[in-house]
């Protein structure tokens, strides 16, 4: 299991791998267009019900999400961190295994 600490170095890794490739200079739009082919390829996973499949997409959405995050200049770990902000203190209800929030 990865904790924390191996999450920041992994990060900083992807980041160094992509600065070596010139990928952090690059349109976020072009990108954003891999963020969405990661997760479409994630949806499949989930559908086919492919466990490695799974895993190999999360870790590459994560990679493609770093690397477009460098190029907008700002840090993944404080996109997280506002996103959880927001749902920290969240009350609400599951309704058919989906979480409804209040108000």
């Amino acid at each position: 299991m990865t904790n924390t600490t191996d999450l920041n170095k992994l990060t900083s890794a992807i980041k160094l791998w992509s600065t070596d490739r010139n990928l952090h200079t690059q349109d976020h739009k072009m990108q954003t267009l891999k963020v969405g082919e990661e997760v479409g390829e994630l949806f499949k996973a989930i559908v086919t019900n492919d466990e490695a499949q799974i895993i190999d997409a999360v870790g590459d959405t994560y990679v493609t999400l770093v690397i477009l995050c460098q190029q907008l200049g700002i840090e993944i770990a404080d996109c997280v961190s506002a996103a959880y902000g927001e749902i920290k203190d969240r009350k609400g209800k599951l309704v058919d295994g989906t979480f409804i929030k209040e108000g």
